[in-house]
């Protein structure tokens, strides 16, 4: 918890450098507040990470850290009426303004609204000098992040006929072994999955198998653990030849040496179990001394690691990826930890309920071991249904078990993403996750931190979902055109609830208690969603979550929104996609601080509340399916939105004004029935980088002052059927445009003879991927196909009139990915051999031409 307290505290001071400048227009005494906040919150900053050490023993600790949380969020709360308020003056004073104002300094408030923000602010200073006295009593004191330095021991010995279900698996790894290595390469292999997946265990019986001790004159067990300090692994690695060898020297000159006249050119096998190095240096560093001594290049090393990023720096092939073991080898698994030797036998009842407890393990064998251990010598059934109906996060666990092992993966986040990660635990179990959607939600709650390479926020979190990706905490399930699906294992998204506990909630008809200060939450209900009596006590919720039932559309009663708005000033996220909702209330312009608002598939919403325009900090705002005739002119004036998805029932856009929507960036028009053109204002778009068009079934053609877009990196177009994309360049300016788009698709266009020549030329530099499928009229690619140098991938599907590429192909010199399927005078051609165009895309490294 000390980690989101941490993240917290870095955010907030970083709001109050932006308020505590001298050219800032606010009240004298509230200035002295505001930098008296600021001093007392950076002092509790600097002893967090000791405060964090020290609370596990400490309960008194752990108690005012929560009140220290409570008070920061609060600071935030209030700290963020600044930028609410800057953003309303903005638009207020300046309806159609073009730039922007970034900086809170050129910002003058009204002494009202200043001396009234400012009487929060010194309750909030108070608040934190009354715990400051029980703070300072702790004898907490600076020091550098050393959570991450944890030291554990495993072995290499095991006992074969304990390991169920992992024969397969070892004889893979045994085959990797006696495959023969390049000349001169030390080969690793990573094997990787999340904690008490049994990695060390198939180390351990591959370790052990007499082929193996045949093969491998000299056999080496390290526990790396989190230390990876080269001093420290030779004298492990010389322990584990020779534990008679004493290792009283410290220099690595001296390890080396006496390391060599252990191994003696043997051949040998080294085991580096539970890696969490990500230091490519420190690798190379021991890689290298290790390929100076003894038979390299028939030597062998196997690394553990749960970080597919750890197995990349230390291996070239492709990690082992292990699995979780089937549900019967599972069940055979917990029968041995919950009975002695047979006893199961006896006890028929007790083994069909732990079926079902096998079940919540999802293939993990420590989880399986875990429940079995809890269950050991307990034959009442009312034990048992008590572990299968409860959730495993709440069970009681021992060092070794399997949340405490799957909590070292956490323990080993950034502080920042431990609180993304944590949030994850707002959505519901098996549900598939939207990496663009997660990172609007994160984005909407002020996580992702501001980029020193000055990235966009959401190449921020997209680059946070990829760290997750790497460390084995979710997992892809697939990719399309702007982004990837993933999921949660069941187990992490315990370990999610679990570290979430007082900052995140899922509320259901049996949840009886809700903590006072929980400020983001969930309702898991099949049944028509009323105001939960529960609720009425919470005022500092941010976030409100209605997930999609297996019903279909969420019956949400309008009363459970009033009461939302009109609780919840501070919010931040609304989701209410999915539900049966007939009406918005006009008190939602009161949620000023709302910044991501969900209304897709809200069939039944038919117009916007007036006071709409009102809520001026949106970021996000989703509205697929909501039949609206045209947005409210006075949209226009959100200013700070960043991502609109729309659909409209009118045949035209409404023209935009020069200035609105300055910073939008993503721009999706879908399943728009009637519309047949875009507006040329779209030009005034200046901050777009994606535009989707999805099932504009009338829409004729595109705008030409979309080359005015030079920040435009994607533009995909599905199931536009009548539209016509020609667009020849026309002025000689038009030759010399500089546009950015990185990816052209287009698919289940009907009508489709041409390409957009205009932006594509115009993007030669940047374009890298073509996509064209489903579209049956397209007869020709153009012959200045060829000026798009930077071009990487091109992908044609279903083109059944396409018969053949043009000339010139061979000047694409970075295309590497052709892909061609479906398409059968057009892969005659370009089979490898004797296909008529081969010889245009022979120097294309990968090309896959696919019948189906």
């Amino acid at each position: 918890m000390a980690s989101f307290l941490f993240d917290i505290a870095e955010r907030v001071l970083q709001k109050l450098e932006l308020l505590a400048v001298d050219e800032l227009h606010l009240a004298f005494n509230v200035k002295c507040d505001l930098r008296k906040l600021k001093k007392t919150m950076s002092s509790i900053k600097a002893v967090l990470l000791d405060a964090e050490r020290q609370q596990q023993q400490n309960e008194k600790l752990r108690l005012c850290m929560w009140e220290l949380r409570d008070i920061f969020c609060d600071a935030e709360d209030v700290l963020d009426e600044f930028e609410c308020e800057a953003i309303r003056k903005q638009v207020v004073n300046h309806p159609s303004i073009s730039i922007k104002v970034r900086f809170l300094a050129s910002c003058s408030f009204p002494l009202s609204f200043s001396l009234k923000v400012g009487h929060k602010i010194r309750e909030i200073h108070q608040t934190l000098d009354k715990l400051a006295t029980e703070w300072n009593s702790f004898n907490v004191g600076q020091g550098g992040d050393k959570r991450h330095v944890i030291h554990r021991e495993t072995y290499s010995s095991v006992n074969s006929s304990d390991v169920i279900g992992r024969d397969v698996d070892k004889e893979n790894i045994i085959k990797l072994l006696t495959n023969p290595s390049e000349a001169g390469n030390l080969l690793v292999i990573p094997i990787v999955g999340i904690g008490g997946l049994g990695k060390t265990t198939l180390a351990q019986f591959v370790y052990d198998d007499d082929r193996v001790t045949r093969l491998y004159p000299s056999k080496i067990w390290v526990c790396v653990s989190e230390e990876f300090n080269l001093t420290r692994l030779l004298k492990l690695i010389i322990h584990s030849i020779n534990k008679e060898e004493k290792c009283d020297v410290s220099t690595v000159q001296a390890l080396q040496t006496c390391l060599r006249s252990l191994l003696n050119d043997k051949k040998f096998l080294l085991i580096l179990d539970d890696v969490w190095n990500e230091d490519r240096g420190r690798w190379i560093e021991l890689r290298n001394l290790l390929k100076s001594m003894g038979d390299s290049s028939q030597s062998k090393i196997i690394v553990t690691t749960r970080s597919r990023k750890v197995a990349k720096i230390m291996s070239s092939i492709h990690p082992y990826e292990l699995d979780g073991l089937p549900p019967e080898q599972c069940l055979t698994l917990f029968a041995k930890w919950a009975f002695n030797d047979g006893d199961e036998r006896q006890h028929p009842n007790l083994m069909r309920i732990g079926e079902e407890i096998v079940k919540k393990c999802k293939g993990v064998p420590l989880a399986v071991r875990t429940l079995g251990s809890l269950l050991f010598s307990k034959t009442d059934e009312f034990d048992w249904i008590s572990v299968r109906d409860d959730e495993i996060w709440r069970l009681e666990q021992s060092e070794n078990d399997i949340l405490p092992v799957l909590k070292l993966s956490y323990n080993h986040l950034p502080s920042h993403l431990q609180r993304c990660f944590a949030f994850l635990s707002l959505y519901p179990k098996d549900q598939i996750y939207t990496s663009y959607d997660v990172i609007q939600f994160w984005m909407a709650n002020g996580l992702l931190e501001y980029s020193k390479q000055k990235q966009e926020w959401e190449h921020v979190g997209r680059r946070y979902l990829n760290e997750l990706l790497s460390r084995c905490l979710i997992q892809k399930v697939g990719d399309f055109r702007f982004g990837f699906n993933f999921k949660m294992h069941d187990l992490i998204h315990d370990l999610a609830l679990d570290v979430s506990q007082k900052e995140c909630k899922t509320v259901n008809y049996q949840t009886e208690n809700v903590e006072e200060k929980i400020r983001h939450l969930s309702f898991c209900e099949d049944k028509p969603l009323k105001v939960p009596q529960i609720l009425k006590k919470l005022k500092n919720v941010r976030t409100v979550i209605v997930p999609e039932t297996s019903e279909g559309l969420n019956t949400i009663d309008k009363s459970f929104i009033s009461f939302c708005v009109s609780n919840f000033k501070y919010l931040r996220e609304l989701n209410i996609s999915n539900s049966s909702l007939g009406a918005l209330p006009n008190s939602i312009g009161n949620l000023k601080h709302l910044r991501y608002l969900n209304l897709n598939q809200c069939y039944n919403i038919r117009k916007l509340p007036r006071s709409f325009y009102k809520l001026r900090s949106l970021l996000t705002l989703t509205m697929e399916g909501v039949p609206l005739m045209q947005l409210p002119d006075s949209m226009q004036s959100l200013i700070e939105l960043r991502y609109l998805e729309k659909t409209i029932r009118a045949k035209h856009l409404k023209e935009i004004r020069p200035g609105c929507w300055s910073s939008l960036q993503y721009l999706t028009l879908s399943s728009c029935d009637n519309l047949e053109c875009l507006s040329e204002g779209m030009q005034f778009l200046t901050s777009l980088r994606a535009l989707r068009l999805f099932r504009c079934y009338k829409l004729v053609s595109l705008p030409r002052s979309l080359k005015f877009l030079t920040k435009l990196e994607g533009l995909y177009i599905l199931g536009c059927r009548v539209i016509n994309l020609q667009m020849e360049p026309e002025e000689e300016k038009d030759k010399d445009l500089q546009l950015s788009l990185r990816t052209f698709s287009v698919w289940r266009s009907g009508a489709l003879t041409y390409l957009p020549r205009l932006l594509l030329e115009g993007s030669s530099t940047t374009l890298q991927h073509i996509e064209i499928g489903l579209c049956n009229n397209f007869e020709v690619l153009p012959a200045w196909l060829q000026n798009l140098t930077s071009l990487h991938k091109l992908e044609i599907s279903h083109c059944l009139n396409l018969s053949s590429l043009p000339e010139g192909m061979d000047r694409l010199t970075e295309l590497r990915q052709l892909e061609i399927r479906g398409c059968p005078v057009l892969s005659e051609r370009c089979r490898r051999d004797g296909g008529a165009d081969w010889h245009k895309i022979a120097h294309v490294q990968e090309v896959d031409i696919i019948d189906n």
